[in-house]
């Protein structure tokens, strides 16, 4: 069996298994939860329903990521492998196909789960009391199970494309962010910055007058974090989007490709929960009654 099937039928066994888990979890759900009377029985709301059924939001964070992933670093593919279309397309391509992934992906799923598509989204609606603690941990193992199998799609759409390249940095590019001088500490520091921002803005966003334009104000503001801060990091400010992709880049065939980068791979982690963390703690500095 050809590599690309088998990464095929793999991506079907984890969304398959994945399904599973959540039929017997809603299966559970059904029958602990009580009957209903009433106008809310009636009509219940999507937020309503997406409240009693933790399975549904598992499943949409999964799609939801996995469609930010297949789009973000489909982009990158597209511009950095050999022998694309897009090849050589250059960093305005990138950063435009990253804020679409955003939108469509959020677009997708937000009246499930909230669309959250990224752990440090996640982390600063717990710190802002907007999400149950309890929430956060099946919420960002969605969001790896996502990011994971978009990083898979990509592999196999571009396959043939990756042997044509000969530069296994670029092939790594398409997965996993980097930096572009490597310095530990100002790495950091850019993480922290471009996830603050990102974080923050969403927060502040949600207080605006936004509510019918959708997901897409969001999508220009990591539009405008790619332009503004993405040249010195790649701009990772999502735990689940550089780590479950590198996960993939390490177990995947990849022809030719070099090591995974491990060394620097704490950075687009850490960071993002740190900005994520500071964006939390100042919105409930300003807004907290």
């Amino acid at each position: 069996m050809k590599t690309p099937l088998r990464i095929v039928l793999f991506v079907v066994m984890i969304l398959t298994a994945s399904l599973v888990w959540s039929s017997v979890v809603s299966a559970q759900e059904e029958v602990a939860t009580p009957e209903v009377t009433g106008a809310t029985a009636e009509q219940p709301t999507v937020a309503q329903a997406a409240a009693a059924t933790p399975s549904n939001f598992f499943i949409a964070e999964i799609i939801g990521t996995m469609i930010l992933i297949l789009l973000g670093d489909g982009v990158v593919a597209n511009v950095v492998l050999g022998k694309t279309k897009g090849n050589g397309s250059g960093w305005i391509v990138i950063t435009f196909g990253w804020a679409m992934a955003v939108f469509v992906g959020a677009y997708t799923v937000a009246a499930i789960s909230g669309a959250h598509l990224n752990p440090a989204v996640t982390i600063g609606l717990a710190v802002t009391n907007q999400l149950s603690w309890g929430d956060v941990p099946l919420y960002i193992i969605a969001q790896f199970i996502g990011a994971f199998i978009g990083a898979v799609l990509v592999f196999v759409h571009y396959y043939p494309h990756f042997g044509e390249t000969e530069d296994p940095g670029l092939k790594l590019a398409v997965f996993s962010t980097g930096p572009a001088i490597r310095n530990v500490g100002l790495n950091l520091v850019s993480e922290i910055v471009g996830t603050f921002m990102l974080i923050f803005g969403i927060l502040m966003l949600a207080n605006g007058n936004f509510s019918g334009l959708g997901p897409l104000p969001v999508a220009l503001l990591v539009l405008g974090i790619g332009l503004s801060l993405g040249g010195s990091t790649g701009y990772a400010i999502n735990p689940a989007r550089d780590l479950g992709p590198r996960i993939a880049h390490f177990i995947l065939p990849i022809p030719g490709k070099g090591n995974s980068d491990w060394g620097y791979s704490w950075i687009p982690v850490v960071g993002p929960i740190i900005g994520a963390v500071i964006a939390g703690v100042l919105y409930l500095a300003l807004f907290a009654s």
